[in-house]
């Protein structure tokens, strides 16, 4: 089955950027992407600072107002949209998934970060007013040094580290480092297999604890089972899938490894509340 999926890549957003990083204020680039209103997905990280302007935007079907000083985080594969309203202002940046892959010791160090963690919840947040000073100095100076790529690397690292380090602390993961550890490397086991193992026991068995003991971590943390979370990424996928007209819903029950159309229905309407069929319809009619 040949991929329909439309993903943006950043040559097609952006008219300039330098060693797969692009950093311009915000007015530039949505005036440059105004017709990128419909569902699309990125091949790269994107993030995006509003210092001005009103609308909406959603990321992974979560819908969020847009206000002053809002910050979103987006990774490789999630779906957008935006509408704005009035004049916006702010700053944007894209960067490869590749972009730290020779400067980190562990590349996949950023997914440490709780806006990086896949959960949309954590993603969308305002900056706090004490950082803002800094946060618009940081922005400031990757624009006038992103040929500099080392430094643009450090400073974006800064950055992700000022962002959390301000936040009240976030209420995914708790303190616990152990536990912490534990559901990241959960989040990225079910990343990776989602297709293929859709049973706990499968991947406790990958994180060397019991069932009971990712189930309980799952609810005691995020306040719902391993199994649900496992189940909400099977049903995002399949929504991601649903608004691309291309894909039959034949289609999407195949390349989620369901055995068969009707059991995949059956899935879709237990777990969103209405069928396939009539999401894409609700999806299309802009409800």
């Amino acid at each position: 089955m040949v991929a329909r999926v439309p993903i943006i890549e950043q040559c097609a957003v952006s008219s300039r950027h330098e060693g797969d990083i692009m950093v311009e204020d915000l007015a530039t680039y949505l005036q440059r992407n105004k017709n990128l209103v419909f569902p699309h997905r990125h091949n790269f990280y994107h993030f995006l600072l509003f210092t001005k302007g009103g609308g909406k935007h959603s990321i992974d079907f979560e819908s969020y107002e847009v206000v002053p000083w809002q910050i979103y985080f987006m990774s490789p594969g999630q779906i957008h949209t935006w509408s704005f309203e009035g004049a916006i202002e702010g700053f944007v940046v894209n960067f490869d998934s590749d972009f730290f892959k020779t400067f980190l010791l562990r590349p996949d160090h950023i997914h440490q970060f709780s806006f990086f963690s896949g959960l949309v919840r954590d993603s969308v947040f305002v900056v706090k007013e004490e950082l803002r000073e800094a946060i618009i100095d940081v922005f400031s100076r990757l624009q006038q040094n992103v040929q500099d790529l080392a430094f643009v690397r450090v400073a974006l690292l800064y950055l992700f580290h000022l962002l959390e380090g301000s936040r009240d602390h976030v209420q995914t993961f708790g303190q616990n480092i152990y536990n912490n550890t534990l559901l990241r490397n959960f989040l990225h086991l079910i990343e990776l297999n989602y297709k293929k193992l859709r049973l706990p026991k499968e991947y406790a068995a990958l994180l060397y604890i019991t069932p009971n003991h990712l189930n309980a971590l799952c609810k005691e943390t995020l306040g719902v089972s391993a199994g649900e979370m496992i189940r909400g990424r099977i049903l995002l996928e399949a929504k991601r899938l649903l608004v691309i007209r291309d894909y039959s819903v034949a289609e999407i029950a195949y390349a989620l490894n369901f055995s068969d159309n009707s059991y995949f229905t059956k899935f879709f309407k237990k777990g969103e509340g209405v069928t396939p069929e009539e999401f894409r319809k609700q999806i299309n009619d802009g409800k």
